[in-house]
């Protein structure tokens, strides 16, 4: 477990536990809606890294279907992605099973999004101390232009929250979130599906 402030810890447990337990009938709902459209499985599931770079599954709902070309490789995923994972990226919906992780300590409500572990030695040091906090399910960079940023911007949006870290600011950040949810702003990258892939500062 990684040693983070008390505070941080014990406000994410007691939210976590309360937005499962508020949004639990929506939960079941979208496991059987993403289970007729999507068929097995109905969590996406991912190897990505935590705090200080130790890597953790994360689980998200599934967005795509598993359509690949004549030679067997996965099509793009601007073409996997079906109308019901549109909506669920859109809403943010495809995040909630991520509260398990804040749950078993890997992830908090807020701090940098755990990207993919092939992006670890493209990191300059600078960019590398967004894993100096655990990974949030929203955080600094996410309320202030998400897929809309350059990865620069990004990274350096991670970098100040980890200097400038507080509980007020955390909260500041989800009631963002939730504004930001609201208004479907920065969903992704022009055309990408989410983002395209960070290859490093040069």
């Amino acid at each position: 477990m990684p040693k983070i402030p008390l505070a941080k810890r014990a406000f994410d447990l007691f939210f976590a536990l309360l937005a499962l337990l508020l949004f639990s009938p929506l939960l079941l709902l979208l496991v059987i809606w993403v289970r007729l459209q999507h068929g097995k499985p109905v969590f996406f599931k991912q190897l990505r890294p935590g705090y200080g770079g130790t890597p953790f599954y994360i689980y998200k709902f599934r967005t795509m279907t598993d359509a690949r070309n004549e030679d067997g490789a996965l099509l793009p995923d601007a073409e996997r992605l079906t109308p019901l994972g549109r909506f669920l990226r859109a809403s943010s919906l495809d995040e909630l099973p991520e509260l398990f992780n804040v749950l078993r300590g890997e992830m908090s409500l807020v701090g940098p999004r755990p990207l993919l572990m092939q992006y670890l030695p493209r990191y300059s040091p600078e960019q590398a101390r967004r894993h100096e906090v655990l990974p949030g399910i929203t955080g600094w960079a996410q309320v202030n232009g998400r897929n809309a940023l350059t990865w620069q911007e990004k990274f350096r949006l991670d970098v100040w929250y980890v200097e400038h870290w507080s509980l007020g600011l955390d909260v500041k950040i989800i009631w963002m979130t939730l504004a930001k949810v609201l208004k479907r702003e920065g969903i992704s990258q022009p055309g990408h599906a989410t983002m395209e892939e960070f290859r490093g500062n040069e």
